[in-house]
């Protein structure tokens, strides 16, 4: 089994090298890494140019955005299962790859996810997002995993299309919508903190932001069968106060 991991990236000069050290660190070693950079204008670039001999793909350009860059990376991707790891996240431990590569050991496990840990520049502990174990149902009711621990079978991605650009900052959560609970996909809890996000999201920086977050959260709503979009839109940002506790 082969795992591709997508960092993308675009002015992560800060941050860039440790994600990068996290993937190359992992003790699962059937890994493809590939790289999708924006076209940094500050030190990114150099960064990664100190690790092209394991970097297995290294592009470089202007895109539409972050999840141009992941459809960018999916399209380059041959392994078997596809996970995503961007320049500001890194991950919890050395053997996470390991565990996720096992829990696709099942023939019938098509998506894994886990828990995240939000945390500030200097390493404390901001917000914990513990996904708990996925019930047929659940995003009617606000629920979603953390996108940075989501892995899933490429073949998804070759039947379902890929991330949808119309939908904003709401795109990854358009596309679990689409694969788990739209298409009812065979998911498995990976029940442990995979991943490590330095907080500051872009869907988080403004109150214009995050009204747009909103809005097209609640275009994937309606275009992914959500029974009661306007009970959803409610509950789903307040599921996240529990994170705080």
């Amino acid at each position: 089994m082969k795992i591709s991991v997508i960092t993308v990236a675009f002015n992560a000069e800060k941050t860039i090298e440790h994600s990068i050290a996290s993937v190359l660190g992992q003790k699962f070693n059937n890994v493809q890494y590939i790289v999708i950079d924006g076209g940094s204008t500050d030190d990114t670039i150099k960064i990664i140019n100190k690790y092209k001999d394991k970097v297995d793909i290294f592009v470089s350009e202007p895109d539409r955005g972050i999840y141009d860059a992941m459809n960018k990376g999916i399209a380059l991707a041959t392994g078997d299962i596809i996970g995503t790891l961007n320049a500001d996240d890194f991950y919890s431990d050395d053997h996470v790859l390991s565990e996720v590569a096992a829990g696709f050991t099942d023939p019938h496990t098509d998506i894994l996810y886990g828990d995240l840990d939000y945390i500030e520049p200097s390493g404390k502990i901001n917000r914990k997002w513990r996904s708990g174990k996925y019930k047929s149902g659940a995003f009617n009711w606000g629920w979603m995993p953390p996108h940075p621990t989501f892995y899933c079978r490429k073949k998804l991605f070759d039947e379902l299309g890929a991330y949808k650009l119309d939908y904003g900052s709401a795109a990854d959560y358009e596309l679990m919508l689409r694969f788990i609970h739209s298409n009812k996909t065979n998911v498995y809890y990976l029940n442990k903190v995979m991943v490590k996000m330095v907080i500051g999201g872009i869907s988080n920086k403004s109150f214009g932001n995050r009204v747009n977050a909103l809005r097209f959260d609640l275009k994937a709503m309606r275009n992914n069968n959500i029974f009661l979009p306007g009970v959803t839109i409610l509950f789903k940002p307040l599921r996240k106060i529990a994170q705080f506790f």
